[in-house]
């Protein structure tokens, strides 16, 4: 059955996309409150900008462009995320069919993807802005095979398009078309592909797509790079100097040892010698794959040496290392070996890994009494908003947070919901409301609903004046009844005084 399953990129899709429909089926199972990035998507889905934030605006816009056709519901907010991760194992099997002679080692490996961590779990757990940057990644690497390989405008125009689509996901995406320019240099034979005058479509087409955020970028610098310097750096932890690029460097190497451990001793579990002997082959293309990671992994050496990063995630590393998995099987099939004993000891690693991710994202919600952490998904907003809107509906929803502004989105979509100061000053809904506006926000801390100063501030320079604060406290989703989560709110008339 595996092996039938394998034979072909087409039979590998179909049974990927059976695996994505159960991904969808079991968001839509579990409770529809909203993690984080979700909750983001709801609530920016009110909205069309240049940009939104700390993150580029790919991901908005496809989520803007569906909610505002169908409205906002937990099927768009699922659907279209597993889409675009289909998209991420399909072009990636694309790929890796470019740079390998048997086609069934091809499905293989785009099957194997579900093994990188970042892929296959978080991906699926709560991630958003890094699904697209996965698909984009995997369109590249697509582009950039195909054009070496069989040149075409066809072929460099996806380039020019997948670079585009990635600088709009996420920033960290230049690293890899740039690491992939400086790769072929070396190769005599590729040269001249960097100065094919299909370069320039290509080069215009990822600018036409970046256009609108790179205009709204250098006005809006501090908002799109603040959080994320801040989470590099992580000033409050790091010593400055020698011991903060120690720290950094340290955190790269857990970073990347994070990243590929487990997709290599999955892949050398089944291979045994035979990976080893595959160790020494190489090949124009092999080369090539090894000078773009090592390229990109420097310039995060780069990062940490000039820019005092401290602190790098897993997932800053996907454009960089996602070919890994290509790469493994292009050494194993260049090393010209038979690798049917150890294809049919990696097949059934993928089906395991699917039922052990299905349970994981199950578990972690309606087993949370047993882990002990409860995750956003436990909270019971749909209790909250039975309790609140028991005796009147409003007509307009200011949060605090944007986790509590996506999930009173969700559950109220007929009704404008917004937080003061985005996405410009003010509330100028609140001038116009005719009729009660429901103000809600959260704590520092689960059981703890007090007001922050700042949204408090904001709510006054908005012309918002609470009369009456709140307190509305109700048992975790699938907990032991012990623990509980707390929101304030209070109800006050629309209108500014």
């Amino acid at each position: 059955m595996l092996e039938r399953i394998t034979r072909s990129i087409t039979s590998a899709s179909i049974f990927l996309a059976a695996y994505f429909l159960l991904n969808i089926a079991l968001r839509i199972a579990l409770p529809h409150t909203l993690d984080l990035d979700e909750a983001e998507q709801s609530f920016y889905s009110q909205y069309l900008l240049a940009g939104y934030g700390p993150q580029p605006p790919f991901y908005n816009w496809i989520q803007y462009a569906i909610v505002s056709v169908t409205g906002i519901s937990m099927w768009v907010l699922s659907v279209p995320k597993n889409i675009i991760l289909f998209g991420c194992y399909l072009f990636y099997g694309l790929a890796a069919r470019e740079v390998l002679k048997s086609r069934s080692l091809a499905a293989v490996v785009m099957l194997s993807l579900i093994t990188l961590p970042q892929v296959g779990l978080m991906a699926q757990r709560e991630l958003t802005h890094t699904v697209a940057l996965l698909f984009a990644t995997s369109l590249f690497l697509f582009g950039f095979f195909r054009t070496l390989r069989q040149p075409t405008l066809g072929s460099y125009l996806l380039i020019g398009i997948a670079t585009g689509i990635g600088l709009i996901s996420k920033y960290n995406f230049a690293i890899l078309p740039f690491a992939a320019l400086i790769a072929v240099l070396p190769e005599r034979e590729w040269r001249s592909r960097l100065i094919d005058w299909r370069m320039l479509p290509a080069a215009v087409l990822a600018i036409l797509i970046v256009l609108p955020h790179a205009l709204w970028l250098p006005d809006n610098l501090a908002s799109a790079s603040a959080p994320t310097l801040e989470r590099m750096t992580a000033e409050h932890l790091a010593p400055a100097g020698l011991p903060r690029i120690g720290q950094g460097l340290l955190s790269l190497v857990i970073a990347v040892l994070g990243f590929v451990a487990l997709p290599i001793v999955l892949v050398v579990a089944a291979f045994r010698r035979d990976f080893f002997r595959a160790l020494s082959s190489s090949s124009p293309m092999i080369r090539v794959i090894e000078r773009m990671m090592v390229i990109s992994l420097l310039a995060f050496v780069g990062v940490v040496l000039f820019a005092g990063a401290s602190d790098i995630h897993e997932r800053w590393l996907d454009p960089c290392l996602l070919v890994l998995l290509i790469y493994l099987f292009l050494k194993l099939e260049t090393a010209d070996i038979d690798l049917s004993a150890g294809l049919a000891r990696f097949r059934p690693v993928v089906p395991v890994f699917m039922v052990v991710i299905l349970s994981i994202l199950l578990f972690r919600i309606v087993g949370i009494q047993y882990i002990g952490t409860y995750t956003r998904t436990n909270v019971p907003f749909s209790g909250y908003v039975a309790e609140l809107t028991a005796t009147r509906k409003p007509v307009l929803i200011v949060a605090g947070t944007k986790f509590i502004a996506g999930n009173m989105r969700l559950k109220f979509p007929d009704v404008p919901v917004v937080i003061p100061f985005f996405p410009g000053p003010g509330v100028p809904e609140y001038a116009n409301a005719k009729g009660p506006v429901l103000v809600i926000w959260r704590g520092e801390t689960a059981d703890d609903p007090t007001i922050s100063p700042g949204f408090a501030n904001d709510l006054v320079k908005s012309g918002i004046h609470l009369q009456e604060l709140k307190t509305l406290t109700l048992p975790y989703l699938f907990g032991d009844g012990k623990r509980s989560f707390s929101i304030g709110y209070s109800w006050v008339e629309g209108g500014a005084k």
